[in-house]
């Protein structure tokens, strides 16, 4: 016999497991005792990751639930420790990635009256959340075994339907919090269906929502829009359905146009336009490509001289396809936004749009193919002559050394934009993430072993297929402890540490035209060395000195099991330096005619 609360609780988890939640972050406390307890003895149907501090925790649930596509729970006890969960549920909220944030709570008497621990956990997270529900308390009748299952049912519902999101289940709890015997009603007295749920595991209530798709006529209107159109362009941003790449290869090669792939689009490969970063800073080449229609999938894309090009043509029709109603657009030119699921619009606007002539519009896509194999080429010969340490060779390096099917996890500020400039891998084999919905450098650590252990979860072997994050000084700084994962729970992952002693970014802004302040404010070095880190969390440290020590520590690193941090040391200003003579070289690339 068990109390009314644990009754309660194992009907919630039971029914998050018949909704195909398998895995839960869990943060140790006390009010979350009985929550807590309630997912950790369902071992053969729920994996618990324990971490013991909120804020990385939370980012670690994020990268795990991005990587296996599902709903993670995320626990912790009331108080503080919830408004730690809020950075990552604010990421989740504009990556579109799935969480279900569990938080204990004081029950009502003890709230606002000074009792420890206890603050106005209501709707904590505001606007970020799809749902947020301040659960019933504990009771354990027929009525309320049937509503708490019907909201796990719910919660894992909406956390995954489109678009995918974090919801907030607030859960006040009354001592006593550990599982001592209580009154239960007679087995007489007991629904089957409420204290046993569904036959045969079947979720206790089921959620069915399909694509959302245009009608035909709609789909003849927008095909009739592009029969006349000779130069037009299919951007592809951050998006994570891999789905997406066939589909709007497809339809580019009925249209005739290019594709302009950004690096987390899983979609770049040998047919699409991959270094437009490079080139289309460069007026000579914004100016010689003028586009009439672009189509637009996933979020705005990284690349800042992308979003200038398009501002250079305004005229130009801006169609955004989005699968949610939501409004990812801050350009502000777009001409047209579509509320379709992007891969069913690939193929249905393919089937609707007649396939363009050989002789239609020939030199467009060919110009655009010309200045990339030519930027390519440019800069494939000054990296072979370069002998000195250069962030942006980092994924130069890397699109050779990793191997198929390895995870790609990337910082925010420079590490994503030279990625984008510089990563030019011609096989999808390797899926890139990174932290771009607020785009912040807070938690990159933790979300990157929780795509690890997301990787773990799903079977794969990431020494064979590894894991790899590329992330800066400072951003490594911010989430130190998000290294104990690794070492809790065993995690392979190789850390490649840009350290250029601060803020790098900076150095390529209007600040740095301000020298009396640059370095107390924004240059901002520390002086830190990260190999006493390293030791304290097990890892295996090395610094590289010249590329041939990288390359070795990499192929090593990939083939080892544990934790790896490879550090490159560069300075700051020579950085800025060393990316504005490969702009300077670019410039001064002929027009092919």
């Amino acid at each position: 016999m068990i109390n009314a609360t644990y009754t309660y609780l194992d009907s919630f988890v039971d029914e998050l497991i018949r909704a195909d939640v398998r895995q839960a972050v869990v943060c140790p406390g006390s009010r979350s005792t009985p929550l807590a307890i309630a997912l950790a003895r369902r071992p053969e149907d729920m994996r618990i990751w324990l971490e013991l501090d909120e804020r990385s925790a939370g980012f670690f649930a994020l990268g795990l639930a991005r990587t296996i596509g599902q709903p993670v729970a995320l626990l912790c006890t009331s108080g503080t420790a919830a408004a730690n969960f809020m950075p990552a549920v604010v990421e989740a909220h504009y990556s579109r990635v799935p969480l279900l944030v569990l938080t204990a709570d004081r029950p009502p008497e003890l709230l606002d009256n000074g009792a420890p621990q206890a603050i106005d956990q209501n709707r904590l997270y505001g606007n970020y959340v799809k749902w947020f529900a301040n659960v019933a308390l504990p009771e354990a009748s027929n009525e309320m075994l049937r509503y708490v299952r019907t909201l796990a049912g719910r919660a894992a519902s909406v956390a995954r339907s489109v678009p995918a999101g974090p919801i907030h289940l607030n859960f006040p709890l009354r001592e006593p919090l550990t599982p001592v015997a209580g009154p239960l009603p007679a087995e007489s007295e007991r629904e089957n269906l409420a204290w046993q749920g569904r036959a045969a595991r079947q979720p206790f209530v089921n959620t069915i929502c399909g694509p959302r798709r245009l009608d035909p006529t709609q789909l003849e209107a927008l095909a009739a829009e592009l029969k006349d159109v000779k130069q037009g362009l299919l951007i592809a941003g951050p998006q994570n359905n891999p789905a997406l790449t066939a589909a709007m290869l497809e339809l580019a090669h009925k249209l005739g146009w290019p594709v302009l792939a950004d690096p987390l689009s899983q979609v770049r490969s040998s047919g699409t336009i991959n270094n437009y970063d490079a080139f289309l800073r460069l007026a000579k080449f914004r100016d010689k490509l003028e586009p009439e229609v672009i189509i637009r999938f996933g979020a705005p894309s990284t690349s800042k001289p992308l979003n200038q090009y398009l501002a250079q043509y305004q005229s130009a029709r801006m169609w955004v396809v989005d699968g949610a109603e939501e409004w990812r657009e801050p350009s502000l030119l777009t001409a047209q936004m579509i509320w379709a699921d992007p891969v069913a619009f690939c193929h249905d606007l393919s089937r609707n749009v007649a396939a363009k002539s050989a002789s239609s519009a020939p030199d467009w896509p060919t110009q655009w193919h010309a200045v990339a194999d030519q930027t390519a080429k440019l800069l494939e010969a000054k990296f072979e002559q370069n002998e000195e340490l250069f962030e942006g060779q980092v994924f130069v390096e890397l699109a050779t050394l990793l191997p198929k099917n390895s995870t790609l996890f990337v910082g925010n500020s420079m590490p994503v934009r030279d990625l984008d400039t510089f990563y030019n891998r011609t096989s999808a084999d390797v899926r890139i993430m990174c932290n771009r919905g607020a785009n912040g450098i807070d938690g990159v650590v933790s979300s990157a072993l929780g795509a690890a252990a997301g990787l773990t979860a799903s079977g794969i072997d990431t020494v064979t297929a590894p894991l790899v994050l590329v992330i800066g000084d400072i951003s490594f700084y911010h989430d130190m402890n998000g290294l104990l994962a690794a070492k809790m729970h065993k995690l392979n992952a190789t850390i490649v540490l840009l350290n250029n002693d601060g803020g790098g970014i900076f150095s390529f802004l209007a600040q740095a035209s301000h020298p009396e302040y640059f370095e107390q404010l924004f240059g901002t070095p520390h002086g830190l060395d990260f190999e006493p880190a390293a030791k304290m969390y097990g890892a295996k440290f090395n610094s590289a000195q010249d590329w041939p020590t990288f390359r070795h520590a990499c192929v090593a690193a990939f083939q080892t099991p544990g934790l790896k941090i490879i550090e490159v040391k560069t300075n700051r200003e020579h950085n800025v330096w060393q990316h504005r003579q490969l702009w300077e070289a670019i410039e001064q690339m002929p027009l092919e005619k």
